[in-house]
Parts: C-alpha cells; structure tokens; sequence
C-alpha cells in the first residue's frame, strides 16, 4: 500500500471513528451515567469487537451479500429493531444505583456484539475493505484490521470523556432525564440513513 493510500486510509478511519453514530452516542451517555472508569469495557469492546468484524468482513462476509443480496436486508431489519430497543433503555436509563433499566454499563462482550448490529460499523467495515483492501489478500485486510482498531479506540473514547464532562451538568434527575432522552433521539436518527437507504 502506498504512502498515499495509507495516508487516505488513516483520514477515512479517524474520521468515521470520531463522527457521531450510535457506538460513540451511547458512549456519551454511558460516560455521562458511569463515569470513565466503568465504561472502559464497553470502549475496548467496541475497539476489539470492530476489528475482528473488519477482518471478518474482508475474509470472506462480503461474498455472503454479493451472493444473497437478501441477507443484508434482514441484517438491516435486525439493526433497526435493536438500536431501537437500545434507545428506548438510555431514554429510561435512571440514576446508577436507582434499580431501573439501564443501571448498568454495556460488558466487553455486549459491546463487541453490538458491531454485528451496527448500521455504522458495517458501512465503515464494507467501506474500508472495498476501498483499500480491495484483493481481500490476508495481508492487506489483516492490515486495515489492526490500523482500523488503532486509530479507533482512542477516538471512541473522546466521547466517553464528553460524557463524563457532561455528567457535572447532569446532577439533577430531571435534567440526566433530558439528556438520555436527548441521546436516545440521537441514536433513532442515525438509523435515518439505514432505513431510508
């Protein structure tokens, strides 16, 4: 891969890692509800969890939809119906230790789960193996794999440092209420695209 390319490919990861979509929306609000410390599985689950699904993807999943167009739109179907559910806990989501839904953080492996059901981390993943590693040649997809899940972790976590920052704002029940409203509003928009596409 060319200085060029590789230059291109760090621009499209950072950028698609850092921009809002649901993995980084529900970061924010776990931030904001748990703190740093108790969103850290959630973060390394999503780093983690994206790169095995790009190296997946490059391997040979990509094929599975050429050959069954309509597996990706029960794929699709699945993603709506769950971010929608997911939206609905944060908008409940009461103070931690208040016993009401959401009074967890996402584990490692909910969050490493959640990438198969991610409109985002499917258009990210198609997109880079597509673009720069187009052979699908161990090497290359290996390589998008690994530069994917390093440029993304640390970008994913600027969010949850939002979150956590926002929290100090969040004290009062009624406005934390707004906020995971306001997040889970967010989540339900950016399945704008996915439906409607």
């Amino acid at each position: 891969m060319s200085i060029e390319l590789i230059s291109a490919f760090l621009a499209f990861a950072f950028v698609s890692s850092v921009t809002p979509g649901p993995n980084n929306l529900m970061l924010m609000a776990s931030g904001a509800n748990f703190g740093f410390r108790r969103t850290i599985p959630h973060m390394l689950g999503i780093g983690l969890g994206f790169t095995f699904m790009v190296v997946l993807v490059g391997g040979g999943l990509m094929q599975l939809f050429d050959a069954f167009p309509v597996s990706y739109t029960v794929l699709k179907g699945g993603s709506v119906v769950y971010l929608t559910w997911l939206a609905w806990k944060i908008a409940t989501a009461g103070q931690p230790g208040t016993g009401k839904a959401g009074g967890t953080p996402l584990s490692f492996l909910q969050a490493a789960a959640f990438q198969w059901v991610n409109p985002k981390a499917w258009a990210m993943a198609l997109t880079a193996i597509t673009a720069y590693a187009p052979a699908r040649d161990l090497s290359a997809v290996l390589f998008v794999a690994v530069i994917f899940g390093a440029v993304n972790l640390p970008t994913v976590s600027v969010w949850t440092v939002l979150g956590q920052q926002i929290k100090r704002v969040l004290t009062n029940p009624m406005r934390l209420r707004l906020f995971n409203g306001t997040m889970a509003a967010l989540l339900l928009a950016s399945l704008y695209p996915v439906i409607f596409s």
